[in-house]
Parts: C-alpha cells; structure tokens; sequence
C-alpha cells in the first residue's frame, strides 16, 4: 500500500513537471509559495482583521488556527514522520527557491492555509472563493516547486481543514461569534 502511493506521488509529480512546467510559472509559482512562508499571508489577514472591531473575533480565530497548525505540523507530525522531500530523494532536480531544511510530511504551507481558508470561510462566506483559491495556489505552488509530495499536500489540506472547522467549532463557545 505505502509502495502504490509513494509510486503515484512520483507519477504525480512528474506529471506536473512534464505539463505545467514554464518560464512563467517558474517565476509566479515561487513568489505565491513565498507569500505562504510561515503563514505570511494568512498572519497578515488575521492582523488587519485584528485591527478591526467588526471581523476581531474571526482575527483571533486565525491566529489560533495558525498556531494550532504550527504546533500540529511542524512541531509534531514533521518530525515524527520524517518524510524526506521529493527533492532530497532526487537532487538532480533544480530548485527554483531555497532548499527547505524541515520534513515534508504534512505540508505546513497547505495546512496553514487550508485552515485559515476553512476559518474565513467559515466566519463569513464572502471571503470563502478567495481564500480556498488562495489555498489552492499556494499547495500547488509546493508541488510545482518540487519540495513536496501530493500526499504531503493532501494531508495538509485534510489535517488544515480539521483544524479550521475545529477552531471555528470552539469559537462559538468560547469567543461568542
């Protein structure tokens, strides 16, 4: 079983590489994966809404899904898993950002923001089209670059959704929203 999914995340992977790959996106694809960097672009949302006595209480339930992330992922779930990225098992590739220095294993990106998606969503579904396309962008933007698995980004996507609908689950108790 483990062997069939590591075989299609290969299969996966290279799919991508032999249809998306292009001058363009070699270019817009590091920069939307940037803006995911440490949850940058969801830490800013979660600020600005922070700022503003109307969406507060959704600020506050960013932040914590943010942390809750962080915590979940790169503190747990990384390193116990220990999942080597697709470009350690072929360096052969050549990378078009940085090489990352944590396990692949969830995709903290995608579960950054996979969680705040389901959290703004959740909180008001007028952002919820911006947000899951914004997510969506960044999880591809991992796989486009090379530094993760399908799987890696799925299971992102999975525990992050978990997490936002649990934040907002605890919110109604706790903050009043």
């Amino acid at each position: 079983m483990i062997e069939a999914l590591q075989c299609m995340d290969w299969s996966v992977l290279q799919w991508i590489q032999n249809t998306f790959t292009c001058g363009f996106l070699d270019i817009v694809m590091p920069k939307i994966s940037m803006i995911g960097d440490l949850g940058a672009v969801w830490l800013i949302i979660a600020v600005l809404m922070l700022c503003s006595k109307k969406y507060r209480a959704c600020g506050i339930l960013l932040a914590a899904g943010l942390v809750l992330c962080f915590l979940i992922g790169n503190l747990c779930l990384k390193p116990l898993v220990a999942r080597a990225r697709p470009n350690w098992l072929d360096p052969s590739f050549h990378l078009l950002i940085p090489n990352e220095t944590d396990y692949s294993f969830p995709s903290g990106h995608t579960m950054a923001s996979f969680s705040s998606a389901a959290i703004l969503g959740g909180q008001n579904r007028n952002f919820d089209i911006f947000a899951f396309l914004l997510a969506g962008l960044i999880a591809f933007s991992r796989l486009y670059l090379y530094v993760h698995f399908p799987t890696d980004v799925l299971g992102g996507a999975v525990i992050g959704m978990l997490i936002g609908f649990t934040v907002c689950k605890a919110g109604k108790y706790c903050i009043n929203i």
